[in-house]
């Protein structure tokens, strides 16, 4: 049996994007135990030409529902960038969560070949949905995902491997 385009998303997806919940979740008790303000690590960086934590959490979440949305033949639902909290971060992963499990694999399975446009800057990428998935929505979820986790580890909260990878 070959491994289907849903099966090859969505799971996965959403498994990323409960690890870096929980992460997170760490985060914000590792600022409290240690009594140091949320912010210090919502607006850390690995460089000064990166993204703070809260854009990469934004871009993990934007990846996810890009991905399912475009895979599927649906409109990309649009959050605005708009945290600054850990609690509002949480929220917009457990939405974006929500709705990749409202994605069936019957919307998905048989995208490898539909066409997909991106729109970034002020030009076009177009892809076929296998190539769009493959190449660059993974590596983009997981570039954001590990720069997050890089980021709070980084900053001193304790997380290890298996807070990235989550229940094996």
């Amino acid at each position: 049996m070959s491994l289907s385009m849903y099966q090859a998303s969505v799971p996965g997806l959403i498994r990323g994007l409960n690890n870096l919940a929980a992460i997170l979740d760490k985060a914000a008790a590792h600022a409290e135990a240690k009594n140091i303000a949320p912010e210090v690590f919502l607006q850390a960086r690995l460089a000064p030409d990166m993204f703070p934590l809260v854009r990469q959490v934004q871009s993990v979440s934007d990846s996810a529902k890009g991905c399912a949305a475009r895979l599927a033949g649906l409109e990309v639902p649009s959050y605005p960038d708009t945290e600054t909290s850990f609690p509002e971060l949480q929220e917009r992963l457990a939405k974006t969560v929500a709705f990749l499990k409202g994605i069936t694999p019957e919307q998905i399975d048989g995208s490898e070949e539909r066409p997909i446009t991106l729109k970034v800057r002020s030009r076009e990428i177009h892809f076929t949905g296998q190539s769009y998935l493959l190449g660059f929505v993974l590596p983009n979820f997981y570039f954001h995902l590990t720069t997050a986790y890089d980021i709070l580890r980084h900053n001193g909260v304790e997380l290890g491997k298996m807070d990235y990878l989550g229940g094996v």
